[in-house]
């Protein structure tokens, strides 16, 4: 950091005590340690074990062997643009988010953030540079203390709660105005961009829409996003739940991905011809989401209830079919001017680390621009989905997908594949585990 960007810092963080020094972890869950302002400023290095990057949902860990067999240290090197005063701390506080990174220097295969700047590399040695939007998807209950009963919205101004009836609604009468002020206050503070928000189709089920740019600073935003919508509703007596498919018989939760690729320098759409037609490199890039899709499902659909969300298939598309402007393709072309031509991937849940679902998509994008992947016929209207384009349907065979896929394994490699298959095994396993309250109430009198 040069001696201007010290001294700025140094002009930021006035007051403050603590920095909550993080990275995303394999579920995008921030991990890392809490260190003095002091020791921020003197450029001490921090350091954490590394196997907490493949740290299990529920707090485990896999054998050793995934992460080193005697587990030694990574460093956390804080991204000097990523570096906030959190404004819904009662106390001065600030959060760094940081790449995770060998004590050699190089980039850890296992960070999910170093995996999506690895993806990024790529696209600019071709002189290429990919550009995303996220849309997440989110729900705002009431406290949940007892976890065998279902989510409840919470009580509204009219003493009542919300039952459904209140898609793209922009009335206040759910009561969450002074949550959702404190949230648009804080992404201010944070320097997060938003562009339209909306109530969604499920009981208090909200999306945002933040603003298109670099895939990475897309990533940081949306982790940020996600862990400030939880803080806050922690101010307000709220829950706000992440989860792909928190309530039975409604619309589940995603996070599409938005993505055109620019030329360096120019910041010329290449999906677009001068004539404003779609390019071959356009075509590829389908070709290669669409050969990468059911390998990578287990990225974009990592737990047991994303695939609860992808039951219902017009809501949450589980195929790799593409199509203009069609809601039930896995990848859609939204209805756009030329320079805007874009393709969204629908697949990815809102429970997806925003860092390695962008880099999955992405990789496999130019995956098919290097290849010259040429895509299936588009779809429309009604259809039925041909079986080469069906993807995985629960976690395990998606995991089985991932753990064989050769494609995976070039371009993430063998480390982290089989971190991440060993992770997830072990959350699934915890799954079978128990038995759902289902399986009392339906089957106990059959047997």
């Amino acid at each position: 950091m040069t001696t201007d960007g010290q001294g700025s810092l140094v002009q930021r963080l006035i007051g403050i005590d603590e920095i909550e020094c993080v990275t995303p972890d394999l579920n995008g869950v921030p991990r890392g340690k809490v260190m003095t302002a002091e020791g921020f400023l003197e450029g001490r290095r921090l350091q954490m074990a590394r196997g907490v990057l493949l740290q299990c949902i529920m707090g485990g860990y896999p054998e050793a062997r995934f992460y080193g067999s005697d587990d030694g240290d990574l460093a956390l090197v804080p991204d000097p643009a990523q570096i906030h005063r959190l404004p819904w701390s009662p106390q001065p506080r600030a959060l760094a988010i940081c790449d995770a990174d060998e004590l050699t220097g190089e980039s850890s295969r296992l960070s999910t953030r170093g995996q999506l700047k690895a993806v990024i590399a790529r696209y600019a040695a071709r002189g290429l540079a990919p550009v995303v939007a996220t849309e997440l998807e989110f729900f705002v209950f009431a406290p949940n203390t007892d976890p065998t009963q279902p989510f409840r919205p919470p009580v509204g101004l009219d003493g009542r709660r919300e039952d459904g009836f209140s898609a793209f609604s922009i009335s206040s009468n759910n009561g969450l105005r002074p949550f959702f002020s404190e949230v648009y206050e804080c992404m201010a503070a944070l320097g997060l961009p938003r562009d339209t928000f909306m109530h969604e189709m499920g009981v208090s089920q909200f999306e945002i829409n933040l603003l298109h740019g670099d895939p990475l600073l897309l990533a940081d935003q949306t982790f940020l996003f996600k862990h400030l919508l939880k803080e806050v509703a922690l101010k307000h007596g709220l829950t706000v739940v992440c989860m792909a498919k928190p309530l039975a018989h409604t619309a589940g939760s995603s996070m599409h991905i938005h993505q055109s690729v620019v030329e360096l320098g120019s910041g010329r759409n290449v999906f677009s011809d001068e004539a404003g037609q779609p390019t071959a490199i356009f075509r590829h890039f389908i070709g290669g989401q669409q050969a990468g899709m059911a390998d990578f499902t287990a990225l974009f659909a990592p737990n047991v209830n994303s695939y609860q969300r992808l039951c219902h298939p017009y809501a949450s598309p589980n195929n790799a079919c593409w199509s203009h402007d069609n809601r039930a393709a896995g990848l859609r072309i939204p209805a756009s001017s030329p320079v805007a031509r874009r393709v969204e991937n629908r697949l990815p849940g809102a429970d997806a680390n925003p860092y390695l679902a962008i880099a999955a998509s992405l990789a496999a994008g130019l995956h098919g621009i290097e290849h010259e992947l040429e895509p299936t016929a588009a779809i429309q209207g009604e259809f039925e989905v041909p079986k080469a384009l069906s993807l995985p349907c629960t976690l395990h065979a998606a995991l089985e997908r991932l753990k064989h896929s050769q494609l995976a394994i070039e371009l993430f490699g063998k480390e982290f594949i089989e971190g991440y298959v060993a992770s997830k095994t072990l959350e699934l396993t915890s799954f079978l585990d128990e038995i759902t309250p289902w399986e009392r109430r339906v089957l106990a009198s059959q047997a």
